[in-house]
C-alpha cells in the first residue's frame, strides 16, 4: 500500500479575477486519485490521504509520483496551476517507511518555477510476502551504464542491464547470488533436517487470549501447546525430517501462524509470518539465532504489527553440527527493533524474464515418411527435409511456457515472446530450452535441449572486491540476440525408437549437431506483464536482422593416425562435421570432403589395431557459413592461454612442494608464476570491442566483468609477490584464480557450433568427439587469440555415444591435425600445413567370374563401374573437376593399400584354419558337401593343399585336425539345416540320425621368419600385376592374390586434380560439390537429385610425407598405487598394455597386489613417425597405459587408464633424462589409482648409428629395469611397527577370524607377525614390536605404501587374507631416532601397567567440619560449578566467588579435540578393509581394525654404525586389564523427537562388553533437552570390552522403545593415550567438598611417571614443597596461587604444586565433552547431542577417589502469598433497576502454567464508584529452581497423557478484575500481567498508579534497577498495580489493584502460617472483614438492605407522598363511605 497525506501549498499565484479554487490531484502508474477542492484560498490545507494498492507487488525502485495542482472549474476542464515529481527510490529502498517532502517547489508546464511550493508525506507499507528488497540492483543511488544503448535518464534499459553501484551493501551481493554456497551440495535427494525453536512471543493483541502458534514446513505441522495473556512464553523445539533434493527444499516455506485457540469454536488466526528454507541457509551455519518475527495480517497487508514471536531456526544437512544456543542472561531484555527479523530480509523482487524466440533453423526430420512417399507416387512435391512441427519449451523454476507449433518446416520462424515470471534473485540456475516436435498422436518427441544459465549471463558484481570508486559490474540476466546450438543423438531418421533419445533431454553430452535457435532474453524487474506469450515487436524483428549475417568458413583436417582400436571389423572412415556442414547422411548441404577413405584395421603385434596409413595421411576438408563472433572466441582464446600458462606453472609449483625442494628453489618457481601471470594478463587484454557489427549488450557487460577481473588478479599476484609470508600457504589463493579465470572463459553467446568427429565402420556411425570449435579457430588479432590447437596436432579419444560404463572401453585414439578460419584468411593456412596435399578422382572397375571366365556378365546388381561402395554408378567420361580445378594427366590404375589387410598383418605367429564339410541324407552315408572346404562363417574357401606360406614365414607343422574344442574325437561337430538356410546355425559334438551336416576345423600354425641381420627387408609383393584385388564373395574383404574360391575383383582408377590458379595448400578449400555421376540414369528419373545418392561422389584429398623421421621411445614403468581392488580376495593382478602410436607392449604380471612395483622400461625401437620433428616436440602423441587385472578364468578386467606425454629428445646426445611423476588412473571418470611413470622419445640420427642411452640392466630376458638416474635415489630405512592388536574382526566366509597374524609388506619386503593364538582370549599380538629394513626412496614423493593384510590361520593350511589396509603417506611416522620425544614416551598409566604390584597409596584426607560442608552443599553442588564452565553466572551465583575449580566444557567429542590428536598418539586404529563384495559392487566393506603404530627411520649403510636405539619402548603389558569405568551423563541437547507429540521420553542405555546398563526406570517425561544427571559405574576387561555405547532411547509404554541415536567411545585409547584421558586433572587439589580428588594417584606420583617415560630426571621438590624442579624448569606456588582464593578444602602444597606442573604438560583437564549422537535411520545426521564424560581406572593399581554427585537439582517449594486490599477506578460495567452504573466487582488471579489453581476473592457488589475492598488472600504453591530462576510445573497434558510433562516457566503472576452476573456470563473488565522476577515497581498511592508503569516492560528496553526488581530478593512489596483492557487495538485502564505480594520458603510458610482468603489460620498480617459501604449487598439476599438502599433511598419522596397520597385518598374514601351513613343520621338523629 502506497499512501500520499497531501498536506498543504502556500503561495498559489492569484487569478486576474479572483482567487483560485486549489485542488491536488497525484498520478501513480497511470493510477490518479484527487483531493477536494478549496475555494478561494492562496494558502490551502488539504490534509488529506490517497491510497494507492499495490495488488502485493513491491514498489520498484525507479517509481515516482506526479502530484499537479489546478484550479478547480465547474464548468469545464480545471486549469493547471503547477506540478511537481517525486521519487520513491528510498521508499524501495526499504531504507525508509516515510518520505516527508516539505516545500517542494512547483513548476509550471515549462519547467520553471512558478514560487508556490506544497508540503507531502509519502508513506509505504511493503507487501506482506515481499518487501524493500536489498537485492534490487537500481536501490540505492544506482547510477544506469547505457550499455551501448546511449539512453539517458535513470530508467533501466529494455535488456535490463543495469550496473550495481558502490553504494550497495555487501550484504546485497551476497543475497543476489546466494546460490554459490549451495553449489557445494549435490543435487540429489537426501536428508535434511529443519529445527525450529519458538521461544516466545510479546504483545500480542487481544484481550483474555490463549496464543498457539502452529509451524509448517513441507507438508508437516507442529504446534506448541495452548499458552494464556499477551506475552506468552513457550520455548519449545519442533523438528522436521525431510529426504528430498536441495533444490527442491530450499524453495520450500516455513510458516509461523499464531492462532487464539478457543476451545469449543475454530481457532481465529491473529497473525503470520513465512520465510523460505533457503534463506536460513544461506545465512552463516545455515542458522537464525533468536530473532523476533513480526507477525502480520495475511488478509489484510496495509496492518500494522499482530505482535512479534521469538525463534530461532536451523537448516541441519548430512554432516553438518548444529550450532549451540547460548541463552543470553538479558535476553529477557532484549531490544526488539534492533534484532528484528523483517519479513523485508526474505521478500525477493518479482522479475520478468522475457525470452525472445525469434526462429531455428537446421532442424533434423522426425516424422515418418510414409504421407510423403504417399503423395509422392501421386505426383505430389517431395519434401523430406520438412518432416518435423517444431515448438520450444522453456521451463524456469518450475513454470513451463510454449511458442507456437510451426507444421512442416525444418526452418521456423516464430517471433514470439516469452514472459517468464520469477522471483529475483532466483535460487534455479537455468534456463531449460526445449525444442519439441510435435505429433498428433503419440507424446510429443524432444529435438535439442540447451540450457542458458543464469549465473553466465548475469552478474551481481560481488565476485569482484572493487575498493575503486568506479561503478561496479554487476547486471541483471541479459542475453543475445544469438544462436544457440542444439546437440543430441545422431541426425538420422529411423523409424524405430531412437537409444540414444536421453541426449535430445539434455541428460549426458550430445553427439550430433541438431539445429540451433536465435533467442534474447532481458528482464525487467517489478513489472508485471499480462500475456505470458506475445509477439514480438517488428522493430525488434528488424535489429535481430542484423545478428544474422553469414560468412564463409573453412575448416581443414590431417588425419596422421588411428591406433588403439580394440577389435578389427569392417573397414573404418572418419566424417568431420560442423553444424550440418560434412555430414555425409545429410542431404541438405553441399556434399563435400569431410570423409577419409575406407581403411581395414591392422594388429600393432601386441594388443590393439590400427589404421595403416604410412606416409599418405588422409585429409578432410570442409566450408560452411555461419555469424562471425571473433571478438567473442579470441578473447576467450586470450584467457585460455593464460589460464594454461598458469596451470603448468601451478603444476610445477605443486611438484615442486610435493618433492620438498630448497626454499630458494621453491621460491624461484613462485616467483616465475606470479610474474609470467602478470606479464600475460598485461600483454594480452581482451580485444576492444568497439565496430563490431554484431555486438549485444551482453558483450558489453561481460567485457567488463572480465577486464575487472583480470585487472583484481593481477593486483593480487602484485601484492602476493611483495607480501607473501609462506609461499606454500599461497596454493589455495592461485588455485582459486585459475578457477575464477576458467569461469571468465566461458563464453554463453557462443553461436558457432563444435566440430564433431565420427568414426564409420562400414556405414554405420560407431564413436565420436566434440571439439569446441574456438579450440581450432585462427585469429589474425593475434597469435594468442588462435585456437589452443589452431594448426597442431592434438590427441582426441573418441567415445561411444552414451557410454554407460563411461570410458571402459576406448573405440580409437586419433592424432589430428585441425585448421579453421575464415575463407577470407584462407592464405594463411599455408604456414600451417605439412606435407603435399593431393587431390584425386577415383572409380573402381568391378568383374565377376562366370564359368572360369572373368567379366562383366555375372555383376548381379553391381555396376561396371562404381565408387567404393559399389552403390553409385560412376563413367570415366562423365567426371567433371570443380570449378577452380582441372585434370593433370589421365586415368591410372592404383590399388589401395589400405583396405588390403591379410589376416596375419601385424602378427609374428598365424594359424591358417579351413573347414571340412560333409553332408548325407536323414540316415544315409557322408559325402563331401557342394561347398567341401568353408571358412568359419560357412563362405567358400580354399581347400589345404592351395594354403602357400607366404615369403617371410615358415610352417611349424603340418594340417592337423583341431580336437579341442565341443567336437567328437574324430573332430566332427554336427548340425541341421532348416531351410531356406542352406547350412546349420548351431553345432552339437554328438552324432544323431537326424543331422544332415557335419564340419571339422583343420589347422596349420606358421611363424614369421627372423631376417638375417643384414638383410635388405624386402617390400611384400605387389599382388596382381594388373592392380586386381580379389575376393570369394561381394563384400569388404579384399586380398591381393588370386585364389580358386575368389569369384569377384575389381580395381581402382585414379586421376589427378590441380587447382587452376591457387597456390599451396589452400587451394583445397576450394572443393565443393560432387565430381559427377552417370547421366544415363539422369534422363531415366529427372527427379532423382544427386544428393539422393549416398554421400555422393566427393574428391579424396589426402597429405603425402615423402620423409619420415626414426625414432626410438622408451617407457619407464615404476609402479602404482592405491589400486581398486578386482578380486573377492581384495587383491588384484594388475599389468598393463603401454600404447603409443601404433606400437604396444605389455608390462609384466605381478600377483596380488594393489600397489604394484613393476620397475620395468620398455624399449620401443626404431618408430617411424612422419612429420617435422619440431612439431612432434612442441605437442607429442601421448603414451597411453591401460592397467588389467589378469584372470585366469574369465576375461582380465581394465581397472583404469593412464595418460601421459613424453619428453622429446631431438639431439639423442643431450644429458636431460625425464623425471618420474605421479599421473592419476582413471576408471570411469573417478579416480582409481596413481601410477609413477617417465618417458622419452628419441630422435635416431639419418646414418641409423644413433648415440641412444645405455640399454638399462636387466632382471630376466628381456625384462628392462629403470636406469640408474631415473629411478628413485634409495636409502636404507628401518620401519618400526608397533603391532598391538586387532579388533571388531569381522566373519571371513562364515566362520568367526580366530587366529590371525599381520603380514606388513613395504618396499618389496615382506614380514609376518606372531600369531594371536585366541582372538577370544587376548586380541593383542603376543610380540609387539617387529622391525623391518627396506630400501626406501629419499624422496617422500616417492615413497611406497605401507600394506597391512591380516591373515587367518585355519585348518588344513588354509590361510585366506581377511582384512587389509593401504597406507599412502609415511610422512607422519617418521622420526629421528636419537631424540626422545614426547611422542615416544607412553602414558604414565602404561608404566603402572606393566609395574609391579603397588604399594598402597594413601591419601590423606583430613576431617573438615561436616556441618559446615552441609550448609554449603545447600548452597553449592556439581551443577553451579557446570554451570560455572560454560558462563551462566545466574545459576551458580556463590560458587565462583569462593575460587573453586571450574572445568573445561568441550562443544565436540574429545577425540575430536585439536591440542589431543584423536587420542591415537600411542597406537592408531587403521580399517582393514575387504575388496569387491558378492554384489560386485565396487565399495568396499570394513572387516575390523588393527590397533598400532610405526616408526620410520634412516639407518646408514655402513654395517659398523650402531643401529639407533629401539623407539617403540617402555610398552604396558599387551594382557586383558580389569577396569573400573565411571560413566557420567550429564543432559542431553536437542534430541529428536520421537513421540507424536513432537517430544521424546529419554532415558540411557549403556553397553560395555557384555555388560548393559538400562536406565528405563528414571526416564524423563516429555523433554527434547533433558538433564539426566546419571552416573553409571562398571567394570569390563580391556581390549576386549573397548568400545563403550551410550544410546538414548525413548521410553514408551506400549510399542517397543525407540533409539534415538548412539555414541561410541574407544576406551583403549584413552587408557593408552599419553594425554591421561582416563581421568581428567582437575585445576586444583582438594581432599574434600564437591571437587574432591577422583584419581587413583596422587599428582606426584603421576609426575614421577611422566618424568620417568620422558627420560627426564625425577622431579625435585623444596622449601616444604612449595617450590619444584622438573624437566629443566623451576616452578613455585606462589606463582600459581598467587591471585587465588584460598579454601578450606586443598591439600597438601606439595601435591597442589605437582598439579599445578601437570597441568602445563598438556594432558587432558577435567572436562565435559559434547558427543554427537547418531542413528542408522540417518547415518550423517545429527540426532541431538550428549553432554557427559567417562573416567577410566584400570583396577591393578588401587582404588579411586569417590565419584562426582552429579544428580539434578531438585526445585524448592516457595509460595506466593498475595492479599488483595483495594480497587479503584475500576470501569462500571453495568446499570441497574434504578439507572446507576456499578460493578459487581471480583478479583481473580493464577500463576502461567498451574491454571488449575485460579483463585478468586470475595464479590463487592454494587461498586458505584469503582471502588472494591477485598482484604482477602491469595496463596499459590509453586517448584521454583533458585538457580535457574524458573519455575518447575509438572502436570499432565491431556487427561489420556500417562506422565506429567515438567515444564519451566518463568513465574509470573497474572490478576485479572471481573464483574460478577448471576444470570449471565461474567464480564471481562483488565488485568496485568507481573513477572516476579522483574516486578514493575507500584504505585504508593492510586492517583501515581497509571498505564505507563507498565509500558517500560512493554518496550522491552533495558530496564533500569529502580523499574524492576526480583520479589524473590525483595521478599515482600505493597502498592497499587494498573490493569488494562483492550478497545478498538488501543489499551485503555481498566481498574486499579492494591495488593501486597510476598514469597516465603516452606519452612517459613510452616513458621508464619497464613490461609486462604480469610480463613485460619487468618494471620501474617490478619485480615479483618472488608468495611464496605453498606450499600454494597447482594439484593436477592437482603431484601431489607434492598429496601432501605435501593428502593427507600431513590423513591422516599415518591414513598412519603404515596403514603400521604393514600392516607389522604383513605381519608376522601371513608369520608365518601359514611357521609351517607353521616347526613342520614345527622337527618334523622335516632337517638335524639
Amino acid at each position: 500500500m502506497l499512501r500520499v497525506v497531501v498536506e498543504s501549498a502556500k503561495n498559489i499565484p492569484a487569478k486576474k479575477v479572483g482567487k483560485p479554487d486549489p485542488i491536488t490531484s497525484v498520478v501513480f502508474k497511470d493510477e490518479k486519485k484527487k483531493t477536494k477542492e478549496i475555494s478561494s484560498e492562496l494558502n490551502p490545507v488539504w490534509n488529506e490521504v490517497l491510497e494507492f494498492d499495490l495488488k502485493g507487488t513491491p514498489l520498484d525502485s525507479s517509481s515516482s509520483i506526479d502530484v499537479i495542482v489546478k484550479d478547480h472549474e465547474t464548468i469545464g476542464k480545471d486549469k493547471f496551476i503547477g506540478s511537481t515529481k517525486i521519487a520513491l527510490r528510498d521508499l524501495a529502498s526499504g531504507q525508509v517507511k516515510s518520505l516527508p517532502s516539505k516545500n517542494v517547489s512547483l513548476v509550471n508546464e515549462s519547467g520553471q518555477s512558478i514560487g508556490a511550493t506544497i508540503n507531502l508525506v509519502v508513506a509505504y507499507d511493503p507487501p506482506p510476502n515481499a518487501a524493500p528488497n536489498p537485492n534490487d540492483p537500481q536501490a540505492g543511488d544506482a547510477t544506469v551504464d547505457g550499455g551501448g544503448g546511449g539512453e539517458e535518464g535513470g530508467e533501466t534499459l529494455p535488456d535490463g542491464t543495469s550496473a550495481v553501484s558502490p553504494g550497495q551493501s555487501a550484504n546485497t551481493r551476497q543475497k543476489m547470488f546466494r546460490a554459490q554456497n549451495r553449489r557445494q551440495l549435490t543435487n540429489k535427494p537426501q536428508d535434511f533436517q529443519i529445527r525450529v525453536r519458538v521461544i516466545k512471543a510479546r504483545q500480542l493483541s487481544g484481550n483474555n487470549i490463549k496464543p498457539v502458534v502452529k509451524v509448517s514446513v513441507c507438508g508437516q505441522t507442529h504446534r506448541t501447546r495452548i499458552k494464556g495473556g499477551n506475552n506468552p512464553f513457550f520455548d519449545e523445539l519442533m523438528f522436521y525430517n525431510v529426504h528430498m533434493l536441495p533444490s527442491e527444499l530450499f524453495d520450500e516455506n516455513i510458516s509461523f501462524r499464531v492462532y487464539d485457540s478457543y476451545s469449543l469454536r475454530s481457532d481465529s488466526l491473529m497473525g503470520e509470518f513465512k520465510l523460505d528454507v533457503g534463506y536460513i541457509y544461506d545465512e552463516p551455519a545455515h542458522t537464525v539465532m533468536r530473532k523476533w518475527l513480526l507477525l502480520n495480517d495475511p488478509d489484510d497487508s496495509s496492518s500494522g504489527a499482530k505482535g512479534y514471536l521469538k525463534v530461532s531456526l536451523f537448516v541441519v544437512g548430512a554432516g553438518d553440527e548444529p550450532p549451540v544456543e547460548n541463552r543470553d542472561p538479558v535476553d529477557d531484555q532484549d531490544d526488539i527493533e534492533s534484532n528484528l527479523l523483517l519479513p523485508a530480509g526474505v521478500a525477493l523482487r518479482r522479475a520478468t524474464l522475457s525470452l525472445n524466440v525469434f526462429r531455428a533453423e537446421d532442424i533434423p526430420q522426425m516424422d515418418d515418411a510414409f504421407v510423403q512417399n504417399l503423395k509422392e507416387m501421386f505426383g505430389g512435391e517431395e519434401d523430406k527435409k520438412n518432416l518435423v512441427d517444431p515448438f520450444i519449451e522453456a521451463c524456469f523454476a518450475g513454470k513451463k511456457l510454449c511458442t507456437q507449433i510451426i507444421e512442416k518446416n525444418a526452418n521456423p520462424e516464430w517471433n514470439q515472446v516469452l514472459n517468464l515470471q520469477v522471483k529475483f534473485p532466483s535460487m534455479c540456475e537455468s534456463v531449460k530450452l526445449t525444442v519439441f516436435d510435435w505429433d498428433r498422436l503419440s507424446g510429443n518427441d524432444a529435438i535439442g535441449t540447451t540450457y542458458l544459465n543464469l549465473s553466465r549471463i548475469a552478474s551481481s558484481g560481488g565476485e569482484i572486491e572493487a575498493n575503486t570508486g568506479e561503478s561496479e559490474v554487476g547486471f541483471l540476466p541479459v542475453f543475445g540476440p544469438c544462436y544457440i546450438n542444439l546437440y543430441g543423438s545422431p541426425r538420422e531418421f529411423t523409424g524405430l525408437p531412437d537409444p540414444y533419445d536421453d541426449l535430445n533431454y539434455g541428460k549426458g553430452e550430445g553427439v550430433a549437431y541438431r539445429g540451433r535457435i536465435l533467442v534474447s532474453l532481458s528482464t525487467k524487474l517489478d513489472e508485471k506483464t499480462d500475456k505470458a506469450v506475445d509477439s514480438i515487436h517488428s522493430d525488434d524483428i528488424l535489429v535481430a536482422q542484423k545478428y544474422q549475417r553469414r560468412r564463409k568458413y573453412s575448416l581443414c583436417a590431417v588425419f596422421h593416425s588411428a591406433t588403439m582400436i580394440q577389435e578389427p571389423g569392417e573397414p573404418i572412415q572418419f566424417e568431420v562435421s560442423i553444424g550440418n556442414y560434412g555430414n555425409k547422411l545429410d542431404t541438405t548441404c553441399k556434399p563435400l570432403a569431410s570423409t577419409t577413405q575406407y581403411s581395414c584395421c591392422m594388429f600393432d603385434g601386441n594388443h590393439y589395431y590400427y589404421l595403416p596409413w604410412a606416409n599418405t595421411k588422409p585429409v578432410v576438408v570442409v566450408n560452411s557459413f555461419w555469424e562471425d563472433i571473433s571478438h567473442r572466441l579470441d578473447t576467450v582464446n586470450i584467457i585460455l592461454y593464460i589460464t594454461q600458462h598458469l596451470q603448468t606453472n601451478l603444476e610445477a609449483f605443486k611438484t615442486a612442494i610435493l618433492a620438498k625442494v630448497p626454499d630458494n628453489q621453491l621460491t624461484e618457481v613462485w616467483l616465475k608464476l606470479l610474474s609470467q601471470l602478470i606479464e600475460d594478463i598485461e600483454s594480452f587484454p581482451t580485444p576492444e570491442l568497439e565496430g563490431n557489427p554484431n555486438l549485444t549488450s551482453l558483450d558489453i557487460q561481460i567485457k567488463k566483468l572480465r577486464d575487472s577481473s583480470l585487472k583484481t588478479i593481477k593486483e593480487g599476484a602484485r601484492r602476493m609477490r611483495e607480501e607473501a609470508g609462506e609461499i606454500r600457504d599461497c596454493v589455495s589463493d592461485i588455485e582459486a584464480w585459475a578457477d575464477k579465470l576458467k569461469m571468465l572463459a566461458e563464453e554463453p553467446q557462443n553461436s558457432m557450433p563444435d566440430v564433431i568427429i565420427w568414426m564409420l565402420r562400414g556405414e554405420k556411425r560407431v564413436a565420436c568427439a566434440r571439439i569446441p570449435a574456438h579450440q581450432i579457430l585462427f585469429s589474425t588479432h593475434s597469435e594468442q587469440a588462435s585456437g589452443q590447437h589452431c594448426g597442431k596436432m592434438q590427441t582426441v579419444f573418441l567415445q561411444y555415444p552414451m557410454d554407460k560404463t563411461k570410458g571402459m572401453k576406448v573405440p580409437v585414439q586419433i592424432r589430428v591435425n585441425m585448421w579453421l578460419g575464415l575463407s577470407a584468411h584462407e592464405k594463411k593456412f599455408n604456414s600451417f600445413s605439412e606435407g603435399t596435399f593431393s587431390v584425386f578422382a577415383e572409380l573402381y572397375e568391378n568383374q565377376a567370374k562366370l564359368f572360369g571366365k572373368w567379366g562383366t556378365t555375372g555383376l548381379v546388381g553391381r555396376h561396371k563401374f562404381s565408387d567404393v561402395t559399389g552403390k553409385l554408378k560412376l563413367k570415366q567420361e562423365y567426371f567433371i573437376p570443380p570449378r577452380g580445378w582441372e585434370w593433370e594427366g589421365d586415368w591410372f590404375i592404383d590399388p589401395e593399400k589400405a583396405l588390403l589387410t591379410e589376416a596375419d598383418a601385424g602378427h609374428t605367429e598365424f594359424m591358417d584354419e579351413v573347414y571340412q564339410n560333409e553332408t548325407r541324407f536323414p540316415g544315409g552315408e557322408w559325402k563331401a558337401a557342394s561347398e567341401p572346404y568353408t571358412d568359419v562363417n560357412g563362405e567358400k574357401s580354399r581347400n589345404p593343399g592351395e594354403f602357400d606360406c607366404p615369403p617371410g614365414w615358415t610352417y611349424e607343422d603340418e594340417w592337423t585336425v583341431d580336437a579341442n574344442r565341443a567336437v567328437d574325437e574324430q573332430g566332427w561337430e554336427y548340425g541341421l539345416t532348416i531351410p531356406p538356410d542352406d547350412k546349420p546355425h548351431s553345432w552339437v559334438s554328438t552324432e544323431k540320425m537326424y543331422h544332415v551336416h557335419r564340419r571339422r576345423r583343420l589347422v596349420r600354425p606358421r611363424r614369421r621368419a627372423a631376417l638375417p641381420v643384414g638383410t635388405p627387408v624386402e617390400r611384400r609383393d605387389r599382388g596382381d600385376p594388373e592392380g586386381w584385388e580379389f575376393s570369394s564373395l561381394i563384400g569388404w574383404k579384399f586380398h591381393r592374390n588370386e585364389r580358386s574360391s575368389d569369384t569377384f575383383r575389381r580395381r581402382r582408377w585414379r586421376r589427378k586434380m590441380a587447382p587452376e590458379n591457387r597456390l599451396g595448400s589452400c587451394a583445397i578449400f576450394e572443393l565443393e560439390g560432387a565430381l559427377g555421376l552417370d547421366t544415363d540414369d539422369k534422363e531415366k528419373d529427372p527427379k532423382a537429385g544427386i544428393t539422393k545418392l549416398f554421400g555422393a561422389n566427393t574428391p579424396t584429398v589426402s597429405c603425402s610425407f615423402d620423409k619420415s623421421f626414426m625414432y626410438h621411445l622408451r617407457v619407464y614403468v615404476y609402479q602404482a598405487r592405491s589400486l581398486r581392488a578386482m578380486d573377492k580376495e581384495n587383491f588384484s593382478d594388475p599389468y598393463a598394455h603401454v600404447s603409443f602410436m601404433h606400437v604396444s607392449k605389455t608390462t609384466e604380471k605381478l600377483r596380488a597386489t594393489l600397489n604394484p612395483t613393476w620397475d620395468q622400461t620398455l624399449i620401443f625401437n626404431d618408430l617411424e613417425i612422419y612429420g617435422d620433428p619440431q612439431k612432434i616436440a612442441q605437442c607429442p602423441p601421448n603414451v597411453v597405459l591401460e592397467f588389467y587385472d589378469s584372470d585366469q578364468v574369465g576375461k582380465d578386467e581394465l581397472m583404469g587408464r593412464s595418460f601421459f606425454t613424453p619428453m622429446v629428445k631431438l639431439n639423442p646426445g643431450t644429458d636431460e633424462t625425464p623425471t618420474l611423476l605421479w599421473y592419476p588412473i582413471i576408471q570411469k571418470g573417478q579416480k582409481a589409482g596413481e601410477a609413477l611413470l617417465a618417458a622419452e622419445l628419441i630422435l635416431k640420427d639419418k646414418s641409423g648409428r644413433s648415440d641412444l642411452p645405455m640399454a638399462p640392466p636387466k632382471r630376466a630376458e628381456n625384462l628392462y629395469m629403470v636406469p640408474q638416474g631415473i629411478r628413485p635415489v634409495v636409502q636404507l630405512t628401518a620401519v618400526e611397527i608397533l603391532a598391538w592388536g586387532l579388533r571388531n574382526m569381522k566373519p571371513y566366509e562364515l566362520a568367526s577370524v580366530s587366529s590371525p597374524s599381520l603380514v606388513v609388506e613395504c618396499g618389496g619386503q615382506k614380514m609376518e607377525s606372531a600369531v594371536i593364538k585366541n582372538m577370544k582370549k587376548s586380541p593383542n599380538f603376543p610380540s609387539s614390536v617387529l622391525l623391518m629394513k627396506v630400501l626406501l626412496p629419499k624422496e617422500e614423493m616417492y615413497t611406497p605404501p605401507i600394506v597391512l593384510k591380516v591373515i587367518d590361520h585355519r585348518p588344513f593350511g588354509r590361510k585366506p587374507v581377511v582384512g587389509q589396509c593401504t597406507i599412502t603417506s609415511l610422512e607422519e611416522f617418521k622420526c629421528d631416532p636419537y631424540v626422545v620425544s614426547a611422542e615416544g614416551a607412553r602414558a604414565s598409566k602404561m608404566a603402572l601397567m606393566m609395574a609391579p604390584a603397588p604399594k598402597h597409596v594413601s591419601i590423606h584426607m583430613e576431617e573438615s567440619t561436616p556441618l559446615l560442608e552441609a550448609k554449603e552443599k545447600e548452597k553449592i553442588d556439581w551443577w553451579s560449578k557446570f554451570y560455572a564452565s560454560i558462563g551462566d553466572q545466574e545459576k551458580c551465583a556463590p560458587y565462583l566467588k569462593k575460587g573453586y575449580d571450574t572445568l573445561k566444557v568441550y562443544d565436540r567429542e574429545l577425540e575430536d579435540v585439536p591440542d589431543f590428536k584423536g587420542l591415537t598418539d600411542f597406537c592408531h586404529t587403521f580399517k582393514l578393509l575387504r575388496g569387491k563384495n558378492e554384489n560386485g559392487d565396487e565399495d568396499p566393506t570394513v572387516a575390523g581394525e588393527f590397533k598400532g603404530s610405526f616408526k620410520v627411520y634412516p639407518l646408514s649403510d655402513d654395517p659398523g654404525v650402531t643401529p639407533p636405539p629401539q623407539q617403540f619402548r617402555e610398552l604396558p603389558d599387551s594382557g586383558p586389564q580389569e577396569c573400573l569405568v565411571r560413566i557420567y551423563v550429564v543432559r542431553g541437547i536437542n534430541l529428536q523427537p520421537k513421540d507424536n507429540n513432537g517430544l521424546c521420553d529419554p532415558y540411557i542405555k549403556i553397553l560395555l562388553g557384555k555388560n548393559t546398563i538400562e536406565d528405563r526406570d528414571n526416564y524423563i517425561p516429555n523433554t527434547l533437552n533433558p538433564v539426566f544427571g546419571r552416573m553409571f559405574e562398571m567394570t569390563c576387561f580391556l581390549p576386549h570390552d573397548k568400545d563403550l555405547r551410550i544410546s538414548v532411547y525413548d521410553y514408551d509404554l506400549l510399542s517397543q522403545d525407540e533409539k534415538v541415536g548412539e555414541t561410541v567411545i574407544d576406551l583403549e585409547n584413552r587408557v593408552l593415550s599419553r594425554y591421561n584421558s582416563y581421568c581428567g586433572l582437575p585445576q586444583t587439589y582438594c581432599i574434600s567438598g564437591i571437587n574432591q580428588w577422583r584419581d587413583q594417584l596422587s599428582p606426584s606420583q603421576i609426575l614421577e611417571n611422566l618424568a620417568r617415560l620422558k627420560g627426564l630426571s625425577r622431579p625435585r621438590t623444596e622449601d616444604n614443597g612449595t617450590s619444584l624442579t622438573f624437566n629443566g624448569k623451576d616452578y613455585t606456588l606462589a606463582q600459581f596461587e598467587d591471585n587465588k582464593k584460598i579454601h578450606q578444602h586443598l591439600g597438601p602444597a606439595r601435591e597442589r604444586l605437582c598439579l599445578h606442573v601437570l597441568r602445563t604438560q598438556g594432558l587432558v583437564p577435567e572436562h565435559v565433552e559434547t558427543r554427537t549422537l547418531y542413528s542408522s535411520f540417518q547415518p550423517n545426521l545429527s540426532q541431538g547431542k550428549l553432554q557427559m564424560w567417562v573416567d577410566v581406572f584400570p583396577k591393578s593399581i588401587g582404588l579411586p577417589g569417590p565419584p562426582f554427585d552429579i544428580t539434578r537439582r531438585k526445585p524448592k517449594k516457595h509460595f506466593l502469598r498475595a492479599v488483595i486490599w483495594n480497587t479503584t477506578d475500576v470501569t462500571l460495567d453495568e446499570t441497574s433497576i434504578t439507572g446507576e452504573h456499578m460493578s459487581d466487582i471480583y478479583v481473580k488471579s493464577w500463576m502461567p502454567g498451574m491454571e488449575e489453581d485460579k483463585q478468586k476473592t470475595d464479590v463487592h457488589y454494587r461498586s458505584l464508584d469503582g471502588d472494591g475492598n477485598f482484604n482477602w488472600r491469595f496463596v499459590f504453591g509453586f517448584d521454583y529452581l533458585p538457580a535457574e530462576e524458573l519455575c518447575l510445573v509438572s502436570k499432565k497434558e491431556h487427561f489420556w497423557s500417562l506422565d506429567k510433562t515438567e515444564f519451566r516457566i518463568p513465574p509470573k503472576m497474572i490478576v485479572q478484575i471481573w464483574d460478577n452476573d448471576k444470570f449471565s456470563l461474567d464480564d471481562y473488565l483488565g488485568s496485568v500481567e507481573l513477572d516476579l522476577r522483574n516486578l514493575v515497581a507500584p504505585a504508593k498511592t492510586p492517583e501515581k498508579c497509571s498505564l505507563e508503569m507498565m509500558n517500560v516492560l512493554e518496550v522491552g528496553a533495558p530496564h533500569k534497577p529502580e523499574h524492576a526488581k526480583s520479589l524473590f530478593n525483595q521478599q515482600s512489596v505493597r502498592g497499587w498495580w494498573p490493569c488494562s483492557i483492550e478497545q478498538e487495538g488501543k489499551k485503555v485502564l481498566g481498574g486499579k489493584v492494591e495488593m501486597t505480594l510476598e514469597i516465603v520458603t516452606e519452612t517459613e510458610a510452616d513458621e508464619k502460617p497464613a490461609g486462604k482468603g480469610r480463613d485460619e489460620p487468618n494471620m501474617n498480617p490478619k485480615l479483618d472483614p472488608p468495611k464496605r459501604p453498606e450499600t454494597s449487598f447482594f439484593w436477592f439476599t437482603n431484601p431489607c438492605k434492598t429496601m432501605k438502599f435501593i428502593v427507600w433511598k431513590r423513591f422516599r419522596c415518591l414513598f412519603i407522598g404515596l403514603i400521604i397520597l393514600i392516607i389522604v385518598v383513605l381519608f376522601v374514601a371513608i369520608l365518601l363511605y359514611s357521609l351517607p351513613n353521616y347526613i342520614s343520621m345527622k337527618i334523622v338523629r335516632p337517638l335524639s
